[in-house]
């Protein structure tokens, strides 16, 4: 069995803010996030989450314990922010960093769905 390290590995997707787009695209960008890179529960570390400041109708930690992303996330530590506020952002983003342990030489993949794809246009993953 190979060794294992930390890796950081980040996402980012746009939504509607209302609850079932939020809960919706948190789930389907964590799963894709989760599965693109074969990370399990007990991989997890910690899940981050930034939000810009015109989403108000659900916390994205609180979007991915409601959602079906696929994984047990029910005992992650999860934790939630507001994205700094930056001229000509992208309005209806949210973005996350998962910290988990994978192989040790892994390729991470980055998941960077809809409009975000914009973000990192270097390393988006078509989803």
């Amino acid at each position: 069995m190979s060794e294992k390290r930390l890796y950081g590995i980040r996402g980012a997707v746009n939504v509607e803010d209302t609850e079932d787009s939020i809960k919706k695209c948190v789930g389907d960008m964590c799963k894709a996030v989760f599965e693109e890179n074969k990370i399990s529960s007990e991989d997890i570390v910690s899940i981050q989450f930034t939000m810009t400041d015109d989403i108000s109708a659900l916390n994205a930690a609180t979007a991915l314990r409601k959602s079906d992303c696929g994984t047990d996330v029910s005992k992650c530590a999860l934790f939630c922010a507001e994205e700094p506020k930056v001229k000509n952002s992208m309005p209806l983003m949210i973005r996350v960093l998962v910290t988990a342990y994978m192989s040790e030489g892994s390729d991470v993949k980055h998941v960077f769905m809809g409009k975000a794809a914009a973000l990192r246009p270097d390393i988006f993953k078509t989803c």
